[in-house]
């Protein structure tokens, strides 16, 4: 029997024309209608070609449920990739979290308040970054010699505070010198539970008496600033980062060699000729522990700040929160480089963290150094320079940006805002006033303490009393409170001397409202109206440089030329 041509609904014979996909209206694959020569076509069975209609038996006929079967392992091979690929991201991310080494926030005793959001509901962010010159580990002992001191506490030689604009529109940095004395306040160790008593000494050493915790608690009681987070990192620490980093652009105006000299021993080891240079792995580590060969320690942060100005540049440029690759292989480097307190301690919360920074332009970022003068007691130390140091600190505390780019504080401390604590009558508030005018270069004032009490008892304080104790060294006035139950007081004290709220704190140093008359109160019984500070109040020694800036070179120090 003569067949027709165009017909495709018979079996498959020698020469048959096979069967080929067609699409349906959405525009997805199927297979022709059995008996029928395409969609609505009929065959020679008489069938539509729809589903359901009569062409649908014989050998043909089964081909639908082939198709249905390998849909549906199709369908089910996709979700076990799924549910691999996704197994896989939650172990990978698992294991980054696994990678973090967390501590608790503060080990140590510190008043400062936690700083509150500003008209438009902002906070600012405050971030200490600690290098450690930790021996705990064969690694670092290579990259940082002394093995003698191996089992040794390690000390923060590297401590720069990050401060995140309330807007994070600009950020401002501030190192303090290695060898600067602060007072360090009383610590505990979370890792062994020792308590260290309170000293005053080079802030290096507060690393070593309560660890990252206890040199956060200084530094909130230096700056009078709440500290939300720390971070720390050792030389392997720094390797890791830099190379994962893929190097940053450095600068020196001569050839740098900074080696053990006759009588002076030490050096980083860092060897590198004139101009701009990319240094990365262990030359990264040299650059930035390097000391001798730029001539001081103030001039060391100097060369760190060009570094991490010239990292933060390299990371934007790199694109890494969009180059997937990139961002795995920081991932990897930062969750096993990095220390951090407890409350950053995810991967999520970094990454988070990470997003804050990079919304600030380069060109909003300041690194500066604290102003610091000559220690009187030690000629091989430092002290912060009174007033120009304050003002750095003031500036911290009220948000208001380095760059000359803004003017008006942006946010308030909580002391400012009302207490859900009222205070109690003015007569029935026990106050304690002690006499710290004595500051590093200037002796203390005679009678102050007396003087101040007196004068709260003639407003309606009739319990404030004189501490006879010896003169204390307080830069700034503080009035202090040991809790919650008696910030209302304190604020009430605090307000009726005129001294600004920013300056009450809560500090388990003292066992009641405690006035401490600072350096900058030496005269009279009403606290001397304080200037507020503004976007150009930087003092011009801290050697500030602008994230932007590729300028800038360092000096050698003659000695370490070649």
């Amino acid at each position: 029997m003569a067949r027709s041509s165009g017909v495709y609904g018979e079996s498959a014979k020698p020469g048959a024309v096979p069967r080929v996909p067609v699409q349906d209206q959405g525009g997805h694959d199927r297979a022709p209608a059995p008996g029928g020569d395409g969609p609505g076509r009929p065959g020679r069975s008489g069938g539509t070609g729809r589903p359901g209609g009569s062409g649908g038996s014989g050998a043909s006929g089964g081909r639908p449920g082939r198709v249905r079967r390998a849909l549906r392992w199709s369908a089910t091979a996709l979700s076990l990739l799924v549910l691999v690929t996704a197994g896989a991201g939650y172990l990978y991310y698992e294991h980054l979290n696994g990678n973090i080494h967390k501590g608790r926030r503060s080990s140590g005793a510190s008043g400062a308040a936690r700083t509150g959001p500003n008209a438009a509901g902002q906070t600012p962010l405050n971030i200490l970054l600690i290098g450690s010159d930790s021996r705990a580990s064969d690694e670092n002992v290579t990259l940082g010699g002394g093995r003698d001191s191996r089992g040794n506490p390690p000390l923060g030689d590297v401590q720069m505070l990050i401060h995140l604009a309330a807007d994070r529109r600009s950020a401002s940095v501030v190192s303090v010198p290695r060898d600067t004395r602060v007072d360090i306040p009383k610590c505990t160790d979370p890792a062994t539970g020792k308590t260290y008593p309170p000293v005053n000494t080079i802030i290096n050493a507060s690393l070593a008496r309560g660890g990252a915790g206890c040199t956060l608690a200084t530094w909130e009681n230096l700056t009078g600033t709440y500290i939300d987070h720390w971070m720390t990192i050792d030389f392997a620490g720094v390797v890791r980062m830099a190379d994962a980093i893929g190097g940053v652009e450095v600068c020196v105006r001569q050839n740098v060699w900074d080696r053990p000299l006759p009588g002076v021993p030490g050096g980083s080891g860092l060897k590198l000729t004139a101009g701009r240079k990319k240094v990365q792995g262990v030359q990264a580590l040299q650059w930035l522990r390097t000391r001798h060969a730029w001539g001081s320690d103030p001039l060391r942060a100097g060369a760190q700040h060009m570094y991490m100005n010239a990292m933060i540049r390299t990371l934007k440029a790199q694109n890494v929160f969009t180059d997937t690759g990139r961002l795995t292989d920081l991932a990897e480097a930062a969750t096993k480089s990095l220390h951090v307190s407890e409350e950053i301690g995810t991967v999520k919360r970094l990454y988070d963290l990470g997003t804050q920074l990079r919304t600030v332009p380069t060109d909003r970022i300041t690194m500066t150094t604290l102003p610091t003068a000559q220690d009187p007691q030690d000629a091989n130390h430092l002290v912060p320079a009174g007033a120009d140091a304050d003002r750095v600190w003031s500036m911290i505390r009220d948000d208001v940006p380095f760059d000359g780019k803004g003017g008006k504080p942006g946010a308030k401390q909580d002391a400012e805002r009302p207490s859900r604590d009222p205070a109690a009558a003015d007569g029935e508030i026990g106050v304690l006033v002690r006499n710290a005018t004595r500051s590093a270069t200037l002796g203390p004032v005679g009678g102050r303490a007396r003087a101040v009490a007196d004068a709260l008892v003639g407003k309606g304080f009739t319990k404030a009393a004189a501490d006879p104790s010896g003169a204390l060294s307080e830069e700034r006035t503080v009035v202090r409170y040991p809790s919650a139950e008696l910030a209302g007081d304190a604020r009430r004290v605090a307000k009726s001397l005129g001294v600004p709220a920013s300056s009450v704190r809560r500090s388990t140093d003292v066992s009641g409202v405690t006035v401490v008359v600072g350096a900058d109160w030496r005269t009279g019984t009403a606290y001397p109206k304080q200037p507020a500070p503004n976007s150009e109040d930087l003092p011009g020694d801290t050697d500030a440089l602008n994230g932007s800036d590729t300028g800038p070179c360092m000096d050698v120090y003659a000695p370490y030329r070649w």
